[in-house]
């Protein structure tokens, strides 16, 4: 048995659409497109055109970028898309469910519930550095778990997974379900993917993005990355031309060697400005605790979260609330170096009034 054999069965069969042909340097009358490009039309493949039904160039450079064959991937519109096309795959409604941690990214459970599947989710616990038990993780499953998402660095917390828990996780579970690892911020954690472990574990589904380290958010492009046939599966049901002819071309520049040697030094910028605020914040009295991060952001809690976030907001700087789900805590994303002496200045104010 394979993952791709717990995917609905209506979807196993499934093909994906077949477009027109597309050949260069031939008079395309088969599209219903329009015969002209418009004034505005800036890029260097013609807008009046569409786009490859799946941007071949860029799932090569892709591939090129994430250590992975281009077989295994599929690219996508950032990670939110890779997840809601795995739940929709995997889950059939009032049937399947997923697993994952608390607190975690919110969209898991969203999508879930668009899809009808259940989420169950497994408490970290603050005092405990947020760290997964997996004892508790695995015993949350059942045979109808078709998915376990584990995001590493974790959004809110920052928490990495250690490997040997994640291996752990993927022998233990084996095929009964995919284990999705979610490394939309493993940049800023020095340590390698999960990808690295796709030819071991036919049971990995690993999610990246462009949206953080390479500052490509407002591109939404991503890639989802496992078993062959699983990735034939999402394929058949990604809408086709997903990628729009602007976005393939930025990103295509964005992955070019100067490009990717700036947003390196970028990367090493932010982990430093993380550390220095991360202690910087830990030595105001308002703030309770300050947990370690591997993400280009961190948790703190401090004495009284509204009013920090309101004497944040009245002099332009915007934070996250998470007091409806951790009380007393704020999400503070690590920002440009002025912006960081800008927010230490909010909470020296803080401090002293």
């Amino acid at each position: 048995m394979t993952i791709a054999e717990l995917a609905r069965p209506e979807l196993r069969a499934l093909r994906p659409y077949e477009a027109a042909q597309q050949v260069d340097d031939t008079i395309r009358l088969n599209a219903n497109e329009a015969p002209w490009s418009s004034s505005a039309d800036r890029f260097r493949r013609p807008l009046n055109r569409y786009p490859e039904i799946r941007p071949g160039r860029l799932a090569q450079a892709l591939g090129a970028y994430f250590a992975c064959d281009p077989e295994r991937l599929l690219v996508t519109r950032g990670t939110s898309e890779a997840i809601d096309l795995l739940i929709r795959a995997f889950c059939r409604e009032g049937k399947d469910n997923i697993v994952t941690t608390s607190p975690t990214f919110s969209m898991y459970g969203h999508y879930a519930t668009v899809q009808g599947a259940a989420q169950r989710a497994v408490a970290t616990l603050p005092e405990n550095d947020f760290v997964i038990d997996m004892d508790a993780l695995l015993a949350a499953c059942d045979e109808e778990t078709r998915l376990i998402f584990v995001c590493s660095p974790n959004n809110p917390t920052g928490t990495l997974i250690p490997r040997a828990d994640l291996l752990d996780l993927l022998e233990r579970r084996g095929e009964r379900s995919a284990i999705v690892v979610d490394e939309a911020y493993i940049e800023f954690a020095g340590e390698p993917s999960a990808v690295e472990l796709l030819d071991r574990y036919p049971n990995l589904v690993v999610l990246r993005t462009l949206s953080k380290a390479l500052a490509f958010a407002g591109a939404r492009c991503g890639a989802v990355m496992g078993p062959v046939d699983v990735i034939r599966i999402l394929n058949a049901i990604q809408a086709p031309y997903a990628m729009s002819t602007p976005v393939v071309e930025c990103v295509e520049d964005a992955l070019q060697t100067a490009a990717l040697d700036e947003a390196g030094g970028r990367i090493a910028e932010v982990v430093a400005e993380r550390e220095r605020l991360m202690g910087a914040m830990s030595s105001f009295g308002f703030v309770n605790a300050v947990w370690p991060s591997a993400a280009n952001f961190f948790l703190v809690r401090v004495a009284d979260s509204e009013a920090v976030l309101q004497v944040a907001r009245k002099v332009g700087s915007l934070l996250r609330d998470f007091g409806s789900s951790l009380p007393g805590c704020i999400r503070i994303t690590v920002g440009s170096r002025s912006e960081n002496v800008r927010l230490l200045a909010v909470c020296a104010d803080i401090e002293g009034g």
